[in-house]
C-alpha cells in the first residue's frame, strides 16, 4: 500500500529506480526510451555527468540563498546567458520552481507594469482555446485545457478566449495559409475592442501549442499580425515557451524562427532538463524601465525563487547545449525524425496529421483520414495508446480534447537533443507496435 496521494487512485505506476541516458528503468529491470522527456522536460536524457556534478558542487558550496536577502552566481550567469541569446529588447530574467509559477508571475509584471505606467484601468487577460498554461488558478484560467478546468471552473478569473492557430483543421479549403494565419490573428483585434482597449493587460499565447493542442505550429506571418495587433493597442504580448523552448525547435527559443520579438517570454521544462525543477521568464526593457522610474520593485517573489541548484543545474544544461552543438542536432534530428514518421505514418488510415518543429512534433488520431472523423472520445484513445506505448517500453505524451476540449486524440513527441540515430529508430518502431495495438 502507498501512503502516496497519486494522480491516479486505481492505477498503480511502475517504480521507476534507475535511469541511463534517455531510458528510465523500473523496480522489474524494464527500460523505457523517454521519446517525449516526460512532457517534454528531460532534453539532455536523464544522467549527464556535467549536470549532476554542477549540482553536486553547488550543493557543496551553498545550497540555499534566499533571493530577497542575496543574488549568487549562478543566477547572475545564468541570467546572462539566457538574455544573451534572447530576442533583442529582452534583457531581464526572473527565476522561479515552474512553468506555472512563471506564468503566474508574468500575469503579475503585466498588471504592474500597467499601475507603473499610470494605466490602471487595464488588468484583463486574452489567451486562445485548447491552450494550456499552467495548473496553478491564474495559469488555469488562461488556459483552456477542459479536462483541467472543469472541475475549478468557479474559482477561475474571466479570461476571453479566441481560436488558436490550427490549421489543420480550421483553415477552409478556398483559404491560402497565410491569409487563414491572418483571418485567425485579427480575432485578436475583435476581441479587444470588444473588452475595450482601455482593459486589456495583455494576450498569452504558446509559440507552438502544446500539451492540450499537439504541436500545431503557427503559420507564417500569423505571429507577426498578433505582434502588430498588441503594438496597435498598447497590448503586452507573452509568449508561453513552457515546452516548446529552450532549444527544442532547434532554436534556443522558438520565437526566433518567425522573428517575432515577446514583451514577455516564459520557460521551465528543458530550462533545467528535469535536473532540478526551475522556471523562469525574460522580461523586455521597455517594462524593466517602467519599474525602475516608479515604485523600483517588483511586486512579486516566491522563497524558492532563484535558487542555488536550480540556477546551477539549469546552467550546466545550457553550457552543454552550447559545448555539444546540441541546436544543430536538433535540426539534424528532426530532419531524420520526420521522415521516418513520414515514411512509417505518412500515409495511415488513423494519423490525420504530422506537424510541429525541431523535437516537437505531434501525430493526430483519427477515424478516418480521409474526412479527418475524431475518435469517439468514450473510447479514449490517446489513454490507450499511452499504455500500449509504456508496456513496448516506450514513453510518449498522448492527451485528448484537441478539437473542442472533449474530441481529437493526439501524440507528443519531444525526445532528447542527444538521441542516438538507432534511438530515433527504436522509438518510431515501438511507436508503430503501440498504434498497431490501439488502432489497428
Amino acid at each position: 500500500m502507498t501512503h502516496v496521494l497519486h494522480r491516479d487512485l486505481r492505477n498503480p505506476l511502475p517504480l521507476a529506480v534507475k535511469a541511463e541516458g534517455p531510458y528510465v528503468i523500473d523496480s522489474t529491470g524494464k527500460r523505457y526510451l523517454d521519446a517525449s522527456g516526460g512532457p517534454a522536460v528531460s532534453c539532455l536524457g536523464h544522467t549527464h555527468p556535467k549536470v549532476i556534478e554542477a549540482v553536486r558542487r553547488q550543493a557543496g558550496e551553498i545550497a540555499f540563498a534566499y533571493s530577497a536577502f542575496f543574488a549568487h552566481p549562478a543566477m547572475e550567469t545564468l541570467a546572462d546567458k539566457l538574455v544573451a541569446q534572447a530576442p533583442e529588447g529582452l534583457t531581464r530574467a526572473f527565476f522561479v520552481s515552474g512553468g506555472s509559477e512563471a506564468i503566474e508571475a508574468a500575469m503579475k509584471l503585466a498588471r504592474q507594469y500597467f499601475l507603473e505606467i499610470g494605466q490602471p484601468t487595464r488588468k484583463h487577460f486574452i489567451a486562445r482555446e485548447r491552450s494550456y498554461h499552467g495548473n496553478t488558478l491564474g495559469a488555469l484560467s488562461l488556459g483552456h485545457d477542459y479536462s483541467r478546468r472543469q472541475t475549478y471552473e468557479p474559482m477561475l478569473l474571466p479570461v476571453t478566449h479566441i481560436s488558436p492557430c490550427y490549421e489543420y483543421r480550421e483553415r477552409r479549403a478556398d483559404e491560402s495559409v497565410e491569409a487563414y494565419g491572418i483571418r485567425i490573428a485579427d480575432e485578436l483585434e475583435a476581441a479587444i475592442l470588444r473588452q475595450g482597449p482601455e482593459t486589456v493587460a495583455a494576450f498569452f499565447a504558446e509559440t507552438i501549442g502544446g500539451s492540450s493542442l499537439g504541436c500545431a505550429e503557427p503559420v507564417p506571418g500569423y505571429l507577426a499580425r498578433i505582434r502588430e495587433i498588441c503594438d496597435r493597442y498598447g497590448v503586452l504580448l507573452v509568449f508561453d515557451e513552457v515546452m516548446c523552448g529552450m532549444g527544442r525547435t532547434g532554436h534556443m527559443y522558438a520565437c526566433a524562427e518567425d522573428g517575432v520579438t515577446p514583451d514577455i517570454l516564459t520557460m521551465a521544462k528543458g530550462l533545467g532538463a528535469g535536473y532540478q525543477p526551475i522556471g523562469a521568464f525574460l522580461a523586455h526593457d521597455k517594462i524593466v524601465r517602467a519599474l525602475e522610474s516608479g515604485s523600483g520593485q517588483l511586486k512579486h517573489g516566491h522563497t524558492y525563487a532563484g535558487h542555488t541548484l536550480a540556477c546551477a543545474a539549469a546552467l550546466a544544461v545550457q553550457e552543454v547545449i552550447e559545448e555539444e552543438s546540441l541546436l544543430d542536432r536538433v535540426k539534424d534530428l528532426s530532419t531524420k525524425l520526420r521522415a521516418r514518421l513520414d515514411d512509417s505514418f505518412g500515409q495511415h488510415p488513423h494519423i490525420g496529421d504530422i506537424r510541429g518543429r525541431g523535437l516537437f512534433i505531434g501525430l493526430e488520431m483519427v477515424a478516418d483520414r480521409d474526412t479527418k472523423q475524431a475518435f469517439d472520445p468514450s473510447e479514449k484513445k490517446w489513454l490507450k495508446l499511452r499504455q500500449a506505448a509504456m508496456q513496448e517500453g516506450l514513453i510518449c505524451y498522448p492527451a485528448g480534447g484537441c478539437i473542442d476540449g472533449q474530441r481529437g486524440d493526439h501524440i507528443l513527441l519531444a525526445p532528447p537533443f542527444n538521441l542516438t540515430d538507432g534511438q530515433l529508430d527504436e522509438a518510431v518502431e515501438k511507436l508503430g507496435k503501440a498504434l498497431k495495438q490501439t488502432v489497428g
